[in-house]
Formats: structure tokens, C-alpha cells, sequence
């Protein structure tokens, strides 16, 4: 009798255990909610208020001008001096400049054939072309697979490189710089990127690089991407509402305004010499292609995007890979802006005004400001209202 009493008294005691623990939560939630949760929900409010007003002035900005450059028919042409490409009689082909296409890969399987072929079939004379591929795979079965593919296009006369490296460092930025150092590159001119899923047309270096010949001031010449695979699913379908206004509002307004935007990092073309006085590629932060742009722009030289030039590629479309891809993109501008801000400002070869659009537009309300907002007022305050309703939101 003892045992079972013993064995009854427990369960009630220990059930009065955690309802005393329970009153003291709910007493100590009481004492804390008035006096400290809902101020700081209050001036979240306030500063997402805030956040909100400078992210609606720079869209409503951009739109002004996105809508006086569709009325006044400004184009790149109208910009920029633009001469098709002629064979010379006397010159040859050796009036064309020679051309450096990279192709950085790793363990791209499925894709490194229509990747290589693309760029193997761009129309230029083949011998001012040189076709790089930079392959990292880990995996030697593609590894072989993606050199075999190199051998088959050499033997058709494409004057194709395979390039591989003892090591990984530097991932992509790595890459690049290690084919930059080739001894045959010092003869190319341009330099044109395309990552292993980027397929672009025939008629890409013809409509790309008669810029940059004609026009010394410009560094780089960015194209517009083009989704293969946007509807898919519904992630890939918002991926592109997303990017279609990047493309089509975000780089068109800072090409136009200011000859600055962030390089994509794939599908531009750049001018190797510039390339060379911004310090070459560099991986100290994951978002390489716009070090080397912003690097590009303090030493004077112009960009020029072109939304008519399309090059087709696919979308993240599992959720890992997006995920990963947003973290890249989120992460590494503002870790670069927190290197390179006060280098921006002490440098004396770009005016005050692009400084202010670098630091403020491109930097702070589009890098930092909208991915901060976008955390703390969707996943913080406002499920926190849900259960403090003393905290109002306008």
C-alpha cells in the first residue's frame, strides 16, 4: 500500500512542479512584455517604417527613369559609337581582336556539352578566338568526360584550352585568375565569361565586343539572362519575376545614369586591360564579380549593359541550391561593401555623385537595407504582433 500511495503522490507532484513553473513563466512574460518587449517591437516598427520609405523612394527613382528612357528612345547605340565588325582586304582577320572565351566548371555533368558547344559555335573568326575551359571537378569520371569533349571540338580546328589546377582555392575567382596567367592570353584583347550553364547565340560577340573597340572608355559590356527552365515550378517562376526586374530596371538604370552596375559575373565581356588595373580577380568575398566591378569603376572606367542581348541558362530549382545561391548573393555585398566603403570614398577619379550611387543605391538600400527589412519585418515583428497585439502596425 505504501508503494502505490508513494506511485500516486508523484504524478501530482511533479504536475504541480511544472504548473509552478508555467505561473512563474507567465509572471515573468507580464513583468518583462509592457516594460521592454513591446517598446523594442514598437521602434522595429518604427525603423522597418523607415527601411520601407528609403526602399520605395529608390524604386520610384528608378522607375522615373526606366520610363524617360523608354520616351526618349535612348539606346546603347545612341550612348555609344557602334561599328559592326569588317574583314579588312589587306588585314585579314587580324582586324578582329582576339578574343579569350572562359568556361570555369565544376562537376558539371550535365551540362558541360551544350556549354562548350555554345561557345565553340560562336561566330568569329577561329583564329582570333581562344575557348577556355577552366575545369575544378572533384569527380574524375566528368573530369575525363568534359576533357574528351575539349579533344572532340580541337579536332574540328577550334582552338580550345582544357585548364586544371593542383588545388580549389579561390573557387571560381580562383579559376579565373589561374587562366588569366596562361601565356597565350597575353594576346587576347577581351575577355568573355560564361558559367557552365549559359548558352549564348551566335551572333553574341558580334553584337558585344564592337563596343568596346569603338568606345576605349568601357571596361565591360554586360548581357541580359534568359531562363530556360522558368516555368518549371513555382520557385523558378518567382526566381525570374525577381530577376527580370534586376535586369530590366536595376542594371538598364545604373548603365544609363552612372556607367556602373555589378557585373553578373557571367555572360559580360570585359576589356582584359581593365581587368588588369582593377588588381585582376580576387576571392575575398563570395561575390567576386562585383569586387572586380566596383575595383574596375573607382579606377574611371565605364560599363554598358545590354537588355537586347540574351543568353539562356537555368534557375535554381531545388531548394538547397537556391538557398545556397541567395546566401552567396545576400552575404557577400555586404561584406564587401564593408571592406571597400572607405576606399570608395577617400578615391578621387569618379565624382561625388557616383560615390553617392555606389555607397547609398547600389550598396546600402539594394544590398543591405532590403535583405534586413525583408528578415526582420516579415519573420520578427510582424508574427510577433500576432501575439502582442499592443504593438500596431501602420
Amino acid at each position: 500500500m505504501g508503494r502505490l500511495a508513494a506511485a500516486t503522490v508523484l504524478p501530482n507532484s511533479a504536475l504541480g512542479g511544472t504548473d509552478d513553473i508555467a505561473v512563474q513563466l507567465s509572471l515573468l512574460w507580464g513583468w518583462i512584455k509592457a516594460p521592454l518587449i513591446v517598446p523594442l517591437l514598437n521602434i522595429a516598427v518604427f525603423l522597418c517604417l523607415i527601411m520601407s520609405l528609403m526602399l520605395l523612394i529608390e524604386r520610384v527613382y528608378m522607375s522615373i527613369v526606366i520610363l524617360l528612357l523608354k520616351l526618349s528612345g535612348r539606346s546603347p547605340e545612341t550612348r555609344y559609337k557602334f561599328q559592326p565588325m569588317k574583314e579588312d582586304v589587306e588585314l585579314g582577320n587580324s582586324s578582329y581582336p582576339m578574343v579569350l572565351v572562359q568556361i570555369p566548371m565544376f562537376n558539371e555533368r550535365e551540362v558541360y556539352q551544350l556549354s562548350i558547344g555554345a561557345a565553340c559555335g560562336l561566330s568569329w573568326p577561329s583564329d582570333r578566338l581562344i575557348i577556355q575551359v577552366l575545369d575544378d571537378s572533384t569527380d574524375l569520371t566528368i573530369k575525363d568526360m568534359v576533357e574528351l569533349e575539349c579533344q572532340r571540338w580541337a579536332s574540328k580546328g577550334i582552338n580550345i584550352k582544357y585548364e586544371v589546377r593542383d588545388n580549389r582555392k579561390g573557387y571560381k575567382a580562383g579559376a579565373l585568375r589561374e587562366g588569366m596567367k596562361r601565356g597565350y592570353v597575353k594576346s587576347c584583347d577581351f575577355v568573355v565569361i560564361f558559367d557552365a550553364d549559359f548558352q549564348p547565340e551566335s551572333d553574341f560577340l558580334t553584337r558585344t565586343i564592337p563596343f568596346l573597340v569603338h568606345n576605349p572608355q568601357l571596361a565591360l559590356v554586360q548581357a541580359r539572362w534568359e531562363f530556360v527552365n522558368a516555368d518549371e515550378c513555382l520557385m523558378t517562376r518567382l526566381q525570374e519575376m525577381s530577376l527580370d526586374y534586376h535586369f530590366t530596371v536595376e542594371q538598364e538604370v545604373g548603365s544609363s545614369t552612372h556607367a556602373f552596375f555589378g557585373f553578373n559575373g557571367t555572360a559580360g565581356v570585359w576589356r582584359i586591360a581593365a581587368v588588369n588595373e582593377a588588381g585582376g580577380w580576387k576571392d575575398r568575398t563570395t561575390v567576386e564579380d562585383m569586387d572586380l566591378a566596383v575595383r574596375a569603376s573607382l579606377k574611371g572606367w565605364k560599363f554598358l549593359y545590354l537588355g537586347t542581348v540574351k543568353v539562356k541558362n537555368e534557375l535554381p530549382s531545388t531548394f538547397k541550391a537556391y538557398r545556397y545561391q541567395q546566401h552567396r548573393w545576400s552575404c557577400g555585398p555586404a561584406n564587401l561593401f564593408r571592406k571597400m566603403v572607405m576606399e570608395i570614398v577617400r578615391n578621387k577619379k569618379v565624382s561625388l555623385w557616383k560615390k553617392v550611387h555606389v555607397i547609398y543605391s547600389f550598396f546600402f538600400v539594394r544590398k543591405i537595407i532590403a535583405h534586413i527589412i525583408t528578415f526582420v519585418l516579415y519573420c520578427v515583428v510582424l508574427p510577433a504582433t500576432v501575439v502582442i497585439p499592443e504593438v500596431q502596425v501602420p
